[in-house]
């Protein structure tokens, strides 16, 4: 049976091109006009997908996703949004509404039709538990520029170094990879390869054979900067792949999951027996925060596999939050507070060095010392 695609906009044109366009590639089209016109579709015809625009009277995009997402019985449903605006502001509060994917108009067919097949294949990929002897480590925060990536790498150093196991860790967003520079690596096309090539030759030693041991004792599977390569992000299968066979050789795998901007967070929480959740001392990422784990909530993140919240803290306390307002405006806890070391990251970018391996004995490098002793005692 064809996959039913919902779509939505309040311009009729706009409706039935999109609509041609999919039933062409082969999709079943339902089509809605306004907002909760596209609710009472979304409960009744149960769509695999939904194309949703965002100017439109009554509910606005944003408003419908979010009424979907907090809506148990449709809120697994994809949503690819659709619209003319495309401010990078608008697509972050797209993603963090809960979008799958954000596209542009206007698109030729052939690049929307690949958006779709890409989103509907993510969609198959259930949330499920990792083998029960590895653990599996994601890290991500509401937004970009929290510092998940360096405490990601820091993370899975320290890790390796009290456990002497086979550690990896890996990013995710091919064309956006930092830790080559951060390390003075040369080589930092591992992700991108693998990404690219067919499924069949993707296997535990063509993955091995892309890792990189570093003096530091753990293995990194790195994301080049080639923003060519961002569209390997729709390569979904390979992604599967690669995780699957990194998690059965790993004793711990650190995941730079980034944001709710990488196109397949979910897909990659979903593999996770371990959250960490980045957040700032700030009032509005805070706010950010406790919607995100609203949404770890209801991909059932938080229940059986653990979140931990950590702030890393990159300014003056005195111009922050204190503890007990952080604790207060998430609804849980923080388990570790970073300190800002400006200078030491200073010294870290010039010298090619990993932040925590700067000074050991510096309150940064202990307080990511205590965050790896929570996570060998979880495993």
């Amino acid at each position: 049976m064809a996959e039913k695609i919902l779509i939505v906009d309040d311009d009729l044109e706009t409706l039935r091109l999109v609509g041609l366009i999919l039933e062409r590639a082969g999709y079943q089209i339902v089509a809605a006009s306004n907002g909760p016109q596209a609710l009472t579709l979304a409960h009744r015809e149960r769509p695999n997908m939904i194309i949703l625009d965002v100017m439109m009277p009554e509910m606005d995009g944003y408003e419908v996703v979010k009424s979907i997402r907090q809506d148990t019985t449709i809120n697994t449903i994809p949503i690819l949004m659709f619209t003319a605006k495309t401010g990078i502001e608008d697509k972050i509060t797209g993603y963090e509404t809960g979008v799958d994917d954000y596209l542009t108009k206007p698109i030729h067919p052939a690049e929307l039709v690949a958006h779709v097949k890409a989103v509907l294949t993510r969609a198959v990929a259930t949330v499920k538990e990792p083998e029960a002897d590895t653990s599996v480590i994601g890290i991500m925060a509401t937004r970009g520029g929290l510092g998940v990536s360096t405490l990601t790498l820091n993370l899975a150093i320290a890790v390796a170094n009290l456990t002497q196991k086979f550690v990896t860790a890996v990013e995710t967003l091919p064309g956006l990879g930092s830790w080559a520079w951060e390390l003075g690596h040369s080589d930092s096309e591992g992700l991108n390869k693998l990404l690219r090539q067919p499924m069949e030759s993707l296997n535990q030693l063509s993955i091995k054979n892309e890792l990189i041991l570093t003096t530091y004792g753990v293995h990194l599977l790195m994301a080049a900067q080639t923003h060519k390569d961002q569209d390997l992000t729709n390569n979904v299968s390979q992604f599967q792949a690669i995780f699957r066979e990194l998690t059965s050789i790993s004793d711990f795998l650190f995941i730079d999951i980034g944001s709710p901007t990488n196109p397949n967070w979910r897909t990659l929480l979903g593999i996770c027996n371990q959250v960490i959740l980045v957040v700032d001392p700030d009032p509005i990422t805070m706010r950010r925060s406790k919607a995100l784990m609203n949404e770890f909530g209801k991909l059932g993140i938080g229940k059986s596999r653990r979140v931990t919240p950590v702030a890393v803290n990159r300014a003056r306390s005195d111009i922050q939050l204190t503890l007990p307002q952080m604790q207060e405006a998430l609804g849980q806890s923080v388990s570790i507070l970073i300190p800002p070391a400006p200078e030491l990251a200073y010294q870290a970018a010039t010298r090619s060095t990993p932040l925590s391996l700067m000074q050991p004995e510096s309150l940064l490098s202990q307080q990511i010392k205590r965050l790896a002793d929570q996570i060998i005692a979880q495993k």
